[in-house]
């Protein structure tokens, strides 16, 4: 028997939803795992998410169709598992095997609502596509906006590093602490920007929104402003380390793909946490982005009738295991952040264990909105 999706027991803690359609605020991020003050992170600043998980339900067992951009978000944004889709690539369109799909957003439009993307919701290669429609579905989407900041000229002013020494940076471990560019002059602070300006546009215009706001932070290459760099000690990280033999006590699959990426099995100690420390620096910038975007929605007026859904598209290791990434079944790929806030929530800063699955996310936001079952 299908289970029932757990994650639609959240419904169970509403009270009775707003007559007017609630708009959809739905915030994703790209290779961001649980290092999340509200997670229980003990270095990582994320004022802003943590703010929003007092406010609304943490899910701390949450997880991803498939550990790798691409067919996680065709699986978000279709509600269909992989194995449904057939989509197991990276670059795989939905529309060349699904041209009738409706998708999660084209479901809110069928249904009255404006639907708009800016950055990063369908896959993109990151960081060689920012400022283009990436392999985005233009079907989705009313309105589509592709910032692209500062942080593409640093990338073709050769300042970026790498644990390689080597271009390629969305494939390796790569950074940047950019001393003069603010927040807004990179690319995820245009995108903070851009959302923020619509929905002033549809706050005024009155009209019910869904908005996917797609920051590409913290994929690689971790380029964010120094001052967030400066947040964190080196010298006080600790690498995470496997015990002799470990690798050999798993199965042969799980060895694969935790050595697939042989540059970054063998990083030194300074290299390690030289990543390690400008991965936290990308998460405190893209969580002052987020918190940007959540003032917006306070000062515009429309929180009390706004579903915000938090996510990624799938975890991430920083060493956990030996490896760096993600693309492994273990927990730091495949469990994702995830926080909902939703009018009439009775018990807000509520978590729970509960088994939830990023297939979910379409029906859910749309019971949420009282639109029809998709």
């Amino acid at each position: 028997m299908k289970r029932m999706k757990s994650i639609l027991l959240l419904s169970a803690a509403l009270a009775c939803g707003a007559s007017a359609k609630p708009n959809v605020l739905f915030i994703m991020t790209d290779d961001l795992n649980d290092y999340i003050g509200a997670y229980g992170h003990p270095t990582v600043q994320t004022p802003n998410l943590d703010k929003l998980a007092a406010r609304g339900m943490l899910f701390r067992n949450a997880y991803c169709q498939y550990a790798l951009c691409g067919p996680s978000r065709n699986s978000i944004m279709s509600g269909l598992y992989p194995d449904q889709t057939g989509l197991y690539n990276l670059h795989d369109l939905l529309r060349d095997v699904h041209p009738d799909a409706v998708t999660m957003s084209q479901h809110f439009m069928n249904n009255g609502y404006v639907a708009a993307r800016v950055g990063k919701i369908f896959h993109y290669n990151n960081p060689s596509d920012i400022g283009t429609d990436g392999h985005d579905d233009p079907t989705s989407w009313n309105e589509r906006i592709n910032p692209k900041g500062r942080d593409k000229q640093v990338e073709a002013d050769g300042l970026i590093e790498s644990v390689t020494g080597k271009g390629g940076f969305g494939a390796q471990l790569s950074w940047y602490a950019d001393p003069t560019g603010r927040d807004e002059d990179h690319t995820d602070g245009m995108v903070a920007t851009e959302s923020i300006a619509l929905m002033k546009k549809y706050a005024a215009a009155g009209k019910p929104f869904f908005l996917g706001v797609g920051f590409y932070k913290p994929h690689t290459p971790y380029v964010a402003p120094k001052k967030y760099f400066d947040l964190y000690d080196l010298g006080k990280i600790k690498v995470p380390t496997v015990p002799e033999g470990y690798f050999d006590t798993i199965p042969e699959p799980a060895k694969q793909s935790l050595l697939a990426r042989a540059a970054e099995n063998t990083l030194s100690d300074e290299l390690a946490r030289k990543s390690i420390l400008a991965y936290w620096a990308t998460i405190s910038f893209v969580d002052a982005q987020i918190g940007r975007v959540l003032d917006a929605l306070d000062e515009t007026g429309l929180r009390d009738n706004t579903i915000v859904l938090f996510s990624s598209d799938h975890g991430y290791h920083m060493g956990e295991h030996g490896h760096y990434q993600k693309r492994t079944l273990f927990e730091e790929s495949a469990r994702v952040p995830l926080i909902i806030d939703a009018p009439g929530l009775r018990q807000r800063g509520a978590q729970t264990d509960a088994l939830a699955e990023m297939v979910d996310f379409y029906p859910t936001l749309s019971a949420l909105a009282g639109l029809p079952k998709p």
